[in-house]
């Protein structure tokens, strides 16, 4: 990404498009200390969907390429840097249609470097087209219909860009910086297409999403130049949390000996970023609110900018937080929906490659729904069909039993998500819902969301998550590593991706964390339902005005 220029700083500066988005006190850190970060362990989640992107960019190469090997050039990635660089300019000069892997000259006045997985040139204009691969969606299925806004998309076979009515875009801000970092490259050695555009080929590898790089060059050049000044030593930065903070090294890890992690420092000046993160933090920086306690002394009218909560809950979370209470009641009472037969629901998924376990509890027994072979598998269908089954049939005998009838989930994206995935790509086999049959349960008030319901009644200053919101009822994960992230590479081992046996232990691992999950929403529920409004302080308790105003 760039040089250590920590270690000597008369060796020039680099950046490449990874570094346009995220945290750039993060980049500070990484370019000006890179030896901290020698033998640290990446993220277990972050290297997983790292090789899983390599995997799927291999598995596009073979497939492009097979198609058509005569219209190709592989630049062979073991070859040193400036070999690839010297392949990759002398295949453009030469008009090469189709560049597999090329690489960019370095700019040592600039410090932009960066590579393309295609460089494909174009037939109309001239120069060449920057199609990046990623293993992520670009585009979401469309009904055919009238809209304002088509995307453009060409055929993975052939050039032929027009708008697509079947598609519409999912923004990704990161693609699109990186075209635009690679437009730039490609203007400066006179090989850039007139049609200022860049494609993105996507997860599920179907055609070629194409960026109209026009309106965002400005923002990338604003941006790449405050980056490569920040790498260089040019302007300062200080820690604020993020998002990105989750997965960051240097969040719980000092930069030098003596020094303060991320947290340290911003706990230390109770920093506004700790209960405002993001963007939030950068719009009360702008009224001069600097700490928490800043915000917990706010009086006089909203910020005319702030677009988020209500403010008056951004200073309960401030004064909340000071005073260290997880909780705060937003109503006088609180009320989940309850039932007769209650059921609660988690699934587990690997990446995009689908849903391999969905968990259940019905009277404090679980059961879980899985299949062992590795994703992706046509097993899946068979597991998904018996778990849908089964909560069918508990829902008709309860109503047959003249019952009330409930599922419960945590934050439903994913499981809504894996509901109708699993409908389309099993359609037909034995058991599998019609897309309609889900939509039917989905929508209707037997599926209840616990996240929804702690949203709506409580401010989090901690967080909203469900590993935050179930140790204040009183339940604890029997896995001290427990967590998304950990169970992708217990998976990994429980169903030997790399080779070899199977570790058994891991799938046990999997199923006791499954089940801890449904436990938690039950013991959250009963919680609610029994003795929140006894433990959790009301919003009065901690403003001088109501949240009504």
């Amino acid at each position: 990404m760039y040089s250590g220029i920590g270690d000597h700083g008369e060796r020039a500066a680099f950046l490449d498009a990874r570094a346009l988005i995220g945290c750039r006190h993060r980049l500070l850190l990484d370019s000006t200390h890179p030896r901290v970060l020698t033998g640290v362990s990446e993220d277990a989640g972050v290297q997983q969907r790292r090789e899983a992107a390599a995997a799927h960019r291999m598995l596009v190469r073979d497939t492009l390429v097979a198609a058509d090997p005569e219209r190709w050039l592989v630049i062979a990635p073991e070859q040193t840097a400036g070999r690839r660089a010297a392949e990759t300019m002398a295949a453009m000069e030469a008009g090469i249609e189709r560049i597999w892997g090329g690489l960019l000259p370095q700019e040592f006045d600039t410090g932009r470097r960066g590579g393309c997985e295609i460089l494909r040139r174009d037939p109309d204009r001239g120069g060449y087209v920057p199609i990046i691969v990623v293993n992520h969606k670009v585009t979401d299925p469309r009904q055919p219909d009238p809209a304002d806004f088509h995307p453009l998309t060409t055929e993975l076979y052939t050039w032929n860009p027009k708008p697509d009515k079947h598609v519409r875009n999912r923004p990704q801000p990161r693609d699109q910086q990186r075209l635009a970092h690679l437009y730039r490259m490609l203007q400066r050695h006179g090989y850039a297409s007139p049609a200022l555009v860049g494609g993105a080929i996507g997860y599920h590898f179907d055609r070629v999403l194409l960026h109209d790089l026009g309106p965002i060059l400005d923002d990338y050049d604003r941006r790449y130049a405050d980056r490569i000044a920040v790498v260089r030593g040019e302007l300062p930065t200080v820690p604020s949390k993020v998002p990105e903070c989750r997965q960051c090294p240097w969040w719980s890890r000092a930069p030098e000996e003596g020094g303060q992690s991320c947290e340290q420092w911003l706990v230390g000046r109770r920093d506004i970023s700790l209960v405002a993160p993001g963007s939030r933090a950068e719009v009360l920086r702008r009224h001069g609110v600097e700490t928490i306690d800043d915000l917990a002394a706010w009086e006089g009218d909203d910020p005319d900018d702030w677009q988020y909560e209500p403010f008056t809950e951004a200073i309960v979370t401030a004064r909340a937080w000071a005073t260290g209470a997880p909780l705060v009641r937003r109503v006088d009472r609180v009320q989940v929906t309850r039932a007769d037969v209650e059921v609660d629901v988690d699934l587990e998924s690997y990446q995009e490659h689908g849903a391999y376990l969905w968990g259940t509890l019905l009277d404090g027994v679980y059961r879980g729904f899985v299949t062992w072979d590795p994703l992706p598998t046509r097993d899946e269908g068979r597991s998904f069909a018996e778990f849908w089954s089964w909560l069918m049939e508990i829902r008709a005998q309860a109503a047959a039993d003249g019952k009330t009838f409930a599922a419960y989930c945590y934050s439903r994206t994913a499981e809504d998500k894996w509901l109708y995935e699993s409908a389309r790509r099993f359609a037909g086999m034995p058991g599998i819902p019609t897309e309609r049959e889900i939509q039917r349960f989905v929508d209707s008030p037997q599926w209840v969301d616990m996240f929804q319901a702690v949203s709506e009644q409580f401010i989090c200053p901690n967080g909203k998550g469900l590993k935050k919101i179930a140790p204040v009822a009183g339940f604890s994960w029997r896995d001290p590593e427990a967590g998304g992230e950990a169970s992708m590479s217990w998976y990994r081992l429980a169903v030997a991706y790399e080779g070899g046996e199977p570790d058994l232990s891991q799938r046990t691992r999997i199923l006791e964390y499954n089940e801890d999950d449904v436990l938690a929403t039950q013991v959250l529920r009963d919680w609610m339902t029994d003795r929140a409004d006894a433990e959790v302080p009301a919003i009065s308790d901690f403003g001088r005005r109501s949240i009504a105003e």
